[in-house]
């Protein structure tokens, strides 16, 4: 599925990083709505979504690995740094509008239309799966051995999620903001993928993502949850996020914005 925000958890942050306050539970249509809605906003995605910290990727990538399908690349944040490192990387990405942003923002990858459920590779094919700010929309029990088929033996599955870390005063800020509008955990940032994997390993990553003002705005466009929204809702949410860029002290003037992010990361290995 094509990346997307984490879902929010319903219970009480108390400060911990990439917590949430609040949420509204959401139907199975409009869990379908938002999981498919990226592409209407993926030039928002694109100016506006971190990348991922390169101790993140050093982790979940297994040595000596030479082939790798980022499932959900959506316009290819995970899929650019990948490449970079000299890996041959396959893109698969349901969304049409998110396939196009990405083909320009990676030229020469390979990049496919299909899903964790069915993805289109061949059996053992790939030394790792990797899937960033996606795991959450797909639906486990025919994900897993799907994921499973096109590994090689000994071959990882890895996933991670950028969340926000609210121990920062802006961010907490930021978060109050969103919190209103954002759904439920619909699978959890630590999952267990079980047979026939082994043992989940994790890691978190603190780190601070640099953005522009205007970016910031991009930042809270692009989740789900205000893509889908009424227009009067959506514009309510923005205005808001414009307001405190233009009113915290520590944006008095500045040029660039610092967000404090916790990379959340799982990863798990088949049988040699």
């Amino acid at each position: 599925m094509a990346p997307a925000d984490f879902p929010a958890q319903a219970a009480s942050s108390g400060g911990r990083p990439g917590g949430r306050r609040s949420g509204a539970q959401v139907s199975a249509d409009q869990f379908h709505t938002q999981a498919t809605s990226f592409g209407a906003a993926a030039a928002e995605y694109e100016r506006g979504r971190p990348p991922y910290p390169p101790e993140a990727i050093d982790w979940l990538l297994p040595p000596g690995a030479a082939r790798v399908a980022d499932i959900g690349a959506g316009t290819g944040k995970l899929t650019k740094q990948l490449h970079d490192r000299g890996v041959e990387v396959i893109a698969i990405e349901p969304l049409a509008g998110m396939r196009e942003r990405l083909r320009l923002a990676v030229p020469g990858v390979t990049v496919l239309a299909g899903t964790a459920e069915q993805i289109p590779l061949a059996d053992g094919s790939v030394d790792a799966v990797l899937m960033a700010q996606a795991w959450h929309w797909v639906t486990p029990q025919q994900a897993v051995p799907e994921v499973a088929r096109v590994l090689t033996p000994g071959g990882r599955l890895g996933v991670l999620w950028n969340l926000r870390d609210e121990r920062d005063d802006l961010v907490a800020r930021l978060s109050t903001i969103m919190q209103s509008w954002e759904s439920p955990d619909h699978g959890g940032h630590r999952p267990d993928f079980g047979s026939p994997f082994g043992p989940v390993e994790r890691l978190d990553v603190e780190w601070v993502y640099r953005l522009s003002p205007d970016a910031m705005i991009d930042y809270v466009a692009s989740r789900s949850y205000i893509i889908t929204m009424a227009e009067p809702q959506r514009a309510q949410v923005l205005a808001s996020v414009r307001e405190l860029a233009a009113t915290h002290p520590s944006l008095d003037g500045a040029t660039e914005v610092s967000l404090p992010q916790v990379t959340r990361c799982s990863r798990a290995d088949l049988p040699s």
